[in-house]
């Protein structure tokens, strides 16, 4: 009882610290230009006197339009020596505030970055989170009486510096929070931060878990990527004996080891709990799917956050089928270099995060007779044009390209609701063929739904098999026939040959025809293991339908289908299935 006094308590002081901010976007929401030249304006007074801010004049900018004249756009290359001097120490290079930490980036798609964090970007990202957070508690008030998972993920090194001192990294969800804020979180939290602190994935897995199902009254999850979870809780038909002793013990067992530090403080954190236990094995015992059992585990989970759009629809869409007791919200766009747009409950897409950077945005397709000589304004957007993003953070970017596009799906106010469809020229290329993840992704769902498939990976990547490239369809199917799959492929090497590049490599032999993998168990497990291993966070990491490295052939469990032939079907030679570490290139 005490317990569940003590929780309402902390949701309902944190709904309350949520309110000021939520109620100024509210206001901001009838003038999206006035907000965001004073967020600009600001900007550039703040930093005026930085190498960058005295380089490019930012005392005597007025406008908008003489801000876009006068500083080119960006990207992360032309960063690169500010972000040496300040990790050597150096100040006032891009921004007066400190830098805070060095936050490592990679995406999916692109080599480590280094991005510089200050009190004022993390303020940013609190000016999109407040108002997110109290619009939930505000429509789902079975929130203010639960616990949360708020998605913490291993880090792999511990207490990292750079010459000058910076620490790299955030470890968890809660550091995007003030400091009052993170005390609430750590009070409702399922799981100890300190789990951030095991490096060894199952046992990372397994404590998770434990801790998990320790929580009757978990009532919000917020993750990433949606597999993060699906792969969490495919571990429990397996482990939940194990858990169910721990929980009823007191105790920690997982099958890798802990850090003495981090066993020491969870262990401090535990009391036997037998009742529970009894729950856990009730639930796990019985013969039901996992979505009835899911639902008894949680009874009163309500919401559950993660990306939603782009290549995590699909696993969105089968994430939401494990968890029928709640409801699925996506993210909105959030980068590691700021935060885009959030979701309101219901309303389609999320709204731009408008008190938190300044925006512009570059027309990937531009309306008919509009040509933008410069990159549009957030209020100059319209409804059903696609645009790729542009922003101007606390942080120290200036008209940095995101290369992030995203669609305007309607408005809330005079502010622009929008969905990630996907990133900025994400091509493969390895003969000129210049296949387009776009393309890859909007041919795949395609077929995928004209065949009433719903892979748990599918994936297109460049392989090379006796001696030959090729792109190559890597699924994990059970339901269906090796012939469905082949008649997949024949059609998805059809739609890749609608582009020009790829169909004149294949005329010249640089490229064999599209070939189908079957994987055979577990390719989400190896996908995430490989990522892993070049160096990814587990929680950055993220499944895409086109993906720039080859090798996979070596990394799956699994077999290349044979075309059909007059002749029949030779038999599949199944690959060596190691799940070798190999080279990922560039992402």
């Amino acid at each position: 009882m005490l317990d569940d006094l003590l929780r309402v308590v902390s949701n309902g002081l944190w709904c309350l610290l949520c309110l000021p901010e939520a109620l100024a976007f509210r206001r901001a929401l009838g003038d999206v230009a006035g907000t965001q030249w004073a967020l600009l304006r600001g900007l550039l007074a703040r930093h005026a006197e930085t190498e960058f801010g005295r380089r490019y004049g930012f005392a005597t900018i007025r406008s908008a339009a003489e801000y876009q004249a006068r500083v080119p756009l960006s990207t992360y290359d032309d960063y690169r020596d500010a972000v040496q001097q300040i990790a050597a120490g150096q100040r006032r290079v891009l921004t007066m505030d400190p830098v805070v930490l060095l936050e490592p980036t990679s995406g999916s798609t692109a080599p480590t970055k280094h991005l510089p964090y200050t009190a004022a970007l993390k303020t940013e990202f609190r000016r999109a989170v407040a108002p997110w957070l109290a619009d939930l508690y505000r429509h789902v008030p079975g929130l203010l009486r639960g616990q949360a998972y708020w998605s913490v993920t291993p880090v792999a090194r511990r207490n990292e510096r750079t010459p000058g001192g910076i620490p790299i990294g955030f470890e968890e969800d809660s550091e995007y929070f003030g400091g009052l804020e993170r005390v609430l979180v750590h009070r409702i939290q399922a799981v100890p931060p300190a789990v951030r602190l095991i490096a060894e994935v199952e046992a990372f897995r397994y404590t998770t878990l434990l801790f998990l199902l320790r929580s009757r009254r978990l009532a919000l999850i917020s993750v990433w990527n949606p597999t993060f979870l699906t792969l969490l809780v495919g571990r429990l038909p397996v482990w939940w004996p194990r858990l169910a002793d721990d929980i009823a013990a007191g105790t920690i067992t997982p099958p890798g080891p802990l850090p003495p530090d981090v066993a020491q403080q969870l262990m401090a954190a535990l009391r036997p709990d037998s009742r529970r236990a009894a729950e856990v094995r009730a639930a796990l015992q019985a013969s039901d799917g996992p979505a009835e059992v899911h639902a008894r585990l949680w009874p009163y989970l309500r919401l559950i956050s993660c990306w939603s759009d782009g290549n995590a629809a699909l696993p969105a869409a089968d994430l939401a089928r494990l968890f029928p007791q709640a409801r699925l919200q996506g993210k909105g766009l959030l980068a590691t270099e700021g935060v885009v747009s959030f979701p309101l409950v219901g309303q389609p897409g999320g709204v731009l995060a408008l008190r938190s950077h300044f925006f512009e945005f570059l027309p990937s397709d531009d309306p008919p007779g509009q040509v933008a000589s410069v990159p549009l304004l957030a209020h100059e957007l319209q409804t059903g044009c696609r645009y790729a993003v542009v922003m101007t953070t606390g942080g120290g970017l200036y008209r940095y390209q995101l290369h992030d596009r995203i669609e305007v799906v309607g408005h809330f106010g005079a502010c622009p609701l929008v969905r990630f469809v996907g990133k900025e020229a994400h091509v493969s290329d390895r003969f000129g063929e210049k296949v387009n993840a776009g393309h890859v992704e909007a041919a795949l769902t395609a077929l995928l739904a004209r065949y009433g498939l719903q892979p748990a990976l599918a994936m297109v990547a460049c392989d090379e098999a006796e001696g030959t490239h090729a792109y190559t369809l890597f699924i994990e199917e059970q339901q269906h026939p090796d012939a469905v799959l082949r008649q997949l492929g024949a059609d998805l090497e059809a739609a890749l040959q609608e582009n020009y590049h790829y169909r004149y490599c294949r005329d010249l032999g640089q490229l064999g025809p599209l070939r189908v993998f079957r994987i055979a168990e577990q390719g989400l497990e190896t996908y995430f293991a490989t990522c892993q291993a070049q160096g990814q966070r587990l929680g950055d990491i993220k499944p895409v339908m086109l993906h720039h490295a080859g090798g996979w052939s070596r990394a799956f469990h699994g077999s290349l289908l044979p075309p059909a032939g007059p002749g029949g079907e030779p038999r599949a030679t199944p690959s060596a299935g190691s799940g070798d570490v190999f080279g990922m290139g560039n992402r």
